[in-house]
């Protein structure tokens, strides 16, 4: 009898102990929640009154104690110290088994495949995957560069292995270009997807105008970092400056 109420009594003592736990567990998650938040608005306030035109998406903890991440409109971060008194702006990378991570570049991905995700296919040259599509491949180019039709060579196969690719306009040289009124044409042409063709061959295209998005989709590149053309976006909004084969991009998309 007296065992049964020892044990009886070491049960309790230990559901006491757990309910203890998970009460002041819960509480000191509280507390922490409320003290990151009120961090937060000394650094947004403190951005508000010294960056007017900043755009702010979201200020949270970072993996470093007493430093907290903002990402601002175009992805890219900014970290500031709990008591709002040091910046430092660029990314920060984390020792991983596979490497080195930027993990500023993983916030930029994911506000370019927003960004992607809710643009109109009407305001592209699209050339759908035969068949099932199995990828999406969203590319910024240029008529003229070499590198830019030595890709679109290849959109034949990518097409095979099932790879949907979505051009969007990046004249390299400028909206005050040739190469600009060339794409403005060939946007603007009856099938586009044919003068586009022809002119990734360098061959002449009919000299038309009409409401476009290049200029649009030229400073939206440039708004996520595109510099120089063929510009890969993949489905991830991982963005791959340059040429690739086509071999090699099945690859990695489809693996």
């Amino acid at each position: 009898m007296i065992f049964s109420l020892f044990r009886l009594l070491r049960v309790v003592l230990t559901l006491v102990g757990v309910a203890w736990t998970s009460c002041c567990s819960v509480y000191a998650a509280e507390i922490e929640t409320a003290q990151n938040q009120e961090t937060v608005n000394v650094i947004r306030n403190l951005l508000v009154a010294t960056q007017p035109g900043m755009v702010i998406n979201t200020i949270s903890p970072s993996p470093i104690a007493g430093l907290y991440k903002v990402v601002i409109g175009n992805g890219q971060t900014i970290f500031v110290s709990e008591d709002a008194k040091f910046l430092i702006p660029g990314d920060m990378y984390q020792v991983r088994p596979e490497g080195l991570v930027n993990l500023g570049e993983g916030e930029r991905n994911k506000v370019r495949k927003d960004i992607l995700a809710g643009l109109d296919d009407s305001d592209m040259i699209i050339f759908a995957a035969h068949g099932e599509s199995k990828a999406v491949l969203s590319v910024f180019t240029d008529v003229d560069c070499p590198y830019c039709r030595k890709l679109h060579e290849e959109i034949d196969q990518l097409n095979d292995y099932g790879i949907t690719v979505r051009y969007l306009a990046f004249p390299r040289t400028g909206l005050e270009s040739e190469t600009y009124h060339k794409m403005v044409s060939t946007w603007c042409a009856n099938n586009p997807r044919q003068a586009f063709t022809e002119a990734k061959m360098g061959k002449d295209i009919p000299e038309v105008s009409c409401e476009n998005p290049v200029a649009e989709q030229y400073e939206l590149g440039r708004q996520l970092g595109v510099t120089g053309t063929p510009a890969l976006v993949f489905d991830d909004g991982t963005i791959v400056p340059g040429y690739i084969p086509a071999d090699n991009l099945a690859q990695y998309l489809l693996e």
